[in-house]
């Protein structure tokens, strides 16, 4: 298990687990970051991430990234 920011560019992971504050688990669920599902980094932009996620395409900074275990 290592923290999203050291996944390489365009390959799929699985969200093993999210960590952080209450407030920021529920912030990242929302966003679909939940254990079980893809994520995929599509950029690195001044160390925060692009990632898709969902479907969907989203900016997390480095902190948040740190946070999610893959």
């Amino acid at each position: 298990m290592m923290p999203l920011i050291m996944a390489d560019t365009g390959e799929e992971n699985i969200i093993r687990r999210v960590g952080g504050s209450p407030d920021m688990k529920k912030h990242l669920e929302d966003m679909g970051f939940v254990a079980g599902g893809a994520v995929t980094v599509l950029n690195t932009i001044g160390g925060n991430l692009i990632v898709k996620v969902k479907e969907s395409r989203v900016a997390v900074s480095r902190e948040m990234a740190a946070k999610i275990m893959i």
